[in-house]
Order: structure tokens, then sequence, then C-alpha cells
């Protein structure tokens, strides 16, 4: 299967997923509004869901798939079902241990970390602890979905690990509409829902499971041991946890400093929903696709194929990412009035919610770009170096999140974050070309600029067409209306920027060919060495 098709297997498994979530965030939007439920539910699944990218998706995939991917290349199927049961008897111990001290600490957590602004009121505070108690377990689950979901990747299944997400999104649309069908008050819903979470992070779980024996691999609970290779996982596992979890630690460090205003964290999720959609489906896409591809090239010794699929997938994700930093700014209030304004969504909450994705939006292309330059180290077992530059992200957001806040409220936590992502693509973008496990290519240097002069021409149909339809978008339209112009609006943005940067060359249609058709390389012979591979 060629690169862009698998791009698009995942891409098009998580588009499923982001649309069921979106679903479930206006159901959510109309059944709780930005009220102080939203805020105690929104910060309750905020830490489970930290933890899930600490500790499972951050460290699984940049450290287990490399040296998956080695085993598989050293010592076939069983080498690598050995050293998968090594790590899963491991992983299930530490995971059951870190359960049991997180539910015990679980006040402590959310006083100190989770959520310090509720600390003054007894019942925001307890409920939080009890709905946080109740979906922390969904972290073990999710925890080794992301394990075998790394060991389907690595074996060229995209497609189980792709769609186990969804399920987590149906499980909670059915509890709100239990509760919006027979009338349920906002505690009683937010109870639903933190028990669909765990739920479904169970069914997850049983999904990927299937996936694997599918694969042909059987995973027996072993001992823990503590083996070279589960050593080795560790090593790379703890600096690569913390990175993969960046986005998440940001948004911790928003949500409590956010959590002094009501409404705050429930506006910043909203807007953090939106933006996800085109972040998962081509960020997710690529990272999921691009880190078993680099491994497995480069153990084989292709270090110029490995040099093009990180140049090609950087293409790839400017190609989408440009324009949609551009609709996403220009269109943020009209997107926002369509999905969510109804219910205890008022109008006012459109324009708060809107402001702030519009600011998500300026970061888009750098926070998909981190997903597509940290394979680039990941693959070469390197987790120290994204690490150090996470470290930096975080300060920098941090202290802009502190600084901008009493100024902007809400848009300064975004902001903050924005600069943070721009900031760490800058430095893994400079550290691989400087390192050479990047190439400097002009042609993909040029091709950017005329990308961002078609992003800029349709940016400037939008408008126009923004100003003449602007009666048909507002408050009172209906919302058969105002769907209607708001997808026609899209659609028409889409012809726009893709016929102009096929026009002026800002894609290059030869190359789209060639990587649709593009084959894995064959193994090298006996006694080739990767140097071999750099010959012209």
């Amino acid at each position: 299967m060629s690169l862009v098709r698998k791009f698009a297997t995942v891409g098009g498994a998580t588009l499923g997923s982001r649309i069921f979530g979106f679903a479930r965030e206006t159901l959510m939007a109309a059944a709780l509004g930005t009220g102080p439920m939203a805020d105690v539910f929104y910060a309750a699944f905020r830490f489970p869901n930290l933890f899930r990218r600490l500790f499972a998706e951050g460290a699984f995939n940049a450290a287990f798939v490399p040296l998956f991917a080695k085993e598989i290349e050293a010592n076939g199927i069983e080498g690598a079902k050995r050293f998968s049961e090594e790590v899963f008897g491991v992983l299930f111990s530490v995971l059951f241990l870190i359960t049991v001290v997180m539910e015990l600490a679980m006040p402590l957590l959310v006083r100190w970390i989770i959520a310090p602004g509720f600390a003054d009121d007894a019942g925001k505070f307890d409920l939080t602890v009890r709905l946080a108690a109740v979906m922390f377990p969904y972290l073990m689950s999710m925890s080794l979905t992301a394990m075998m979901s790394g060991m389907l990747n690595s074996l060229h299944h995209f497609f189980a690990a792709a769609v186990a997400p969804i399920f987590l999104n149906i499980v909670m649309i059915a509890a709100l509409f239990y509760a919006i069908y027979y009338g349920s008050d906002p505690l009683a819903t937010a109870w639903y829902l933190s028990w669909s979470v765990l739920v479904a992070g169970v069914l997850q779980l049983a999904v990927v499971y299937i996936g694997v024996r599918h694969a042909g691999i059987n995973i027996g609970l072993r001992f823990p041991r503590f083996t070279p290779n589960v050593r080795r996982l560790l090593v790379l596992a703890v600096p690569a946890a913390i990175t993969g979890g960046v986005t998440q630690i940001n948004l911790v460090i928003g949500q409590a400093i956010a959590s002094s205003k009501e409404g705050a964290i429930a506006a910043l999720q909203y807007a953090d929903r939106i933006y996800q959609l085109p972040l998962g489906v081509v960020g997710v896409a690529v990272g999921v696709v691009l880190l078993p591809e680099l491994a497995r090239a480069l153990k084989s010794g292709h270090e110029r194929e490995a040099a093009n699929i990180q140049n090609r997938s950087i293409e790839f994700v400017l190609f989408l990412t440009l324009p949609a930093a551009v609709a996403l700014w220009l269109l943020s209030d009209d997107i926002i009035r369509v999905l969510y304004e109804r219910g205890a969504f008022s109008e006012n909450n459109t324009a708060l919610v809107g402001s702030i994705l519009a600011i998500f939006g300026l970061g888009l292309p750098g926070f998909v770009l981190i997903k597509a330059l940290q394979p680039g180290f990941y693959a070469r077992e390197d987790t120290k170096s994204p690490m150090r530059f996470t470290g930096i992200a975080v300060f920098v957001n941090s202290a802009l999140s502190i600084l901008l806040f009493p100024l902007l409220a809400e848009r300064g936590i975004a902001l903050a974050e924005a600069v943070a992502g721009w900031i760490n693509t800058v430095l893994l973008l400079v550290t691989l070309l400087r390192r050479g496990h990047l190439t400097w290519e002009w042609a993909l240097a040029r091709r950017t600029g005329l990308l961002l002069v078609s992003s800029g021409v349709m940016g400037g149909v939008i408008v126009y067409l923004l100003h003449r339809w602007e009666p048909l978008l507002a408050t009172g339209s209906s919302l058969v209306t105002k769907t209607g112009i708001l997808t026609l609006l899209i659609l028409i943005s889409m012809v726009v920027y893709f016929f102009v940067a096929f026009l002026i060359g800002g894609v290059d249609v030869s190359m789209i060919r060639r990587n649709l058709n593009r084959k894995p390389p064959a193994a090298k012979p006996a006694g080739a060495t990767a140097a071999d591979d750099k010959q012209p």
C-alpha cells in the first residue's frame, strides 16, 4: 500500500471518529452549555486523558513501534510476539499500581493539579473528585489499546487501530441521548457521561485485541520481567511519554489557570474539539503511518527512502493544513454558530468560543508539523531531543498563559498554546536539518510559498462571500439555512484552493502520482550496508 493510501486509510477512519466527536460535543453543548457541570466533567475527564497521552500514545507510538519493527526485521513474527508479551506483562502491572495510587490521591490531585480554582467551591470540588475516580481506570484500557495499536501499525494493519476511538464517541452519544430523552438534569448527565467513558475504554481494547488476533499474534499474559528489551523500551518511553503528551500538558496547564473563571474550561474544550478535526485527520494519519514506515526503512538501511518519506509527509501536511488554518481564522464564528448555538449555548458563547477557535487555527500547521517531524527522531531511537524541545514549549506556554490570562482571558491561553506549538516545530525542524536527518529541498520550499499564495486567494474569496451572505449566517437564520450556506462556503473554498494550487504549481502532480503508486522498497541484499543506499 502506498504512503498516500495509508494516510487516507488512517485519516478516513479518524475523520469518522471526529464526525462522531462533533455530534457528541453538539449534544453536550445543548445539554450542559458552558455551565458548572460542563466545567466539572471536562476537568475530571482531562486528567485520565492526560495520562492516556503520557503513558500510552506518546510512549508507545514513539518507543514501542521502532523496537517492535526491529524485532520483526531481526527475528520475525515470533520474536515480535515474544517482545510484545514481555512488554504487556510489565505495562499491565505498572498501570494497575498507578491506577490504585491515583484513585487514593484524587482529592489532592484535583486540589493542586486538575482544577485548583474549584477548591473554594465544595460542591464542584467533591463532584470533580468523584467523576475523575470513575473515569481514571479508562487509562488502563487505553494504554493497552495504544500498545496493540502500535503492533497493528507496525504490521501495516492500520484500520482497526484508527477506527477504535469511534467507540468512545458512540458510547458517550448514547449516554447523552438517554439523558436528553429522559430529561435528566446536568448532574445526572455528568454521571452518565463518566460511566460511558469507562465502558468505551473496554470496548476500544476489545476492538484492537481482535485486530491483533486477526493479524496473526495471540498475546498471552506473562509474569512481569525487566528483560533487556523491556529496559530499552523504558529508557526510550519515559522521555517519549512526556513529549507525546505535550498538547495535553499544555491543555492541563491552561485548564488549571482557566479554572478560576466559570465557563472558561468548557469554552476551551468546545474550540479544541473543532480544531482537533484537521489536527486529528491529518496529524494522526501522518504520525501513525510515518513512524513505522521510517523505522522499517532505517532498519533495512534505506536512508534515501526514509528521507523521501519524511519530506513527502511534510509536503502532505502543508498542503492540507495551510488552507485549513485560513478557513478556521475566517469562519470560526460561523462554524461555532452552526455546530453549537442552541439550547444552553447562547450567542455570547458563540463569540467567545469562535475567537478561541480562530487563535487555535493559527497554530494548526505547527501542531500537525510536529507529528511529521518527531518520527524523524523516534525512528532513530532518539526520544530525548524531542523531550527537551517539549520542555521548552511547556515553559513558554506556562509563562505566556500566566501573563496573558489577566489580559485576554481564555483567548490568552489559546494564544499561548499556539505560540508554544510553533516554537516546538521550529526546534524540531532546525535540529533535523542540522543533523542531516532531513534533506532540504528548494522545490519543497518553493511549493510551500505557492501554497501560502493559494491559501491567501482562498481567504480573499471567503471574505468576499461572507460579506455578501452575512445575513444568511446570522443567529436569526434557520439552522438549515446556516448549515447550507456554511457548507457551500467550505466547498467553494476547497475548489478555489485546489484549483489555484494546481494552476500555479503549489502541488507537484507527478509527485502525487508516484507516491500513489509507490511500493515498499525491496529488502537489501545480504552484505549490503546503509552506506550503499546513499550512493547515487
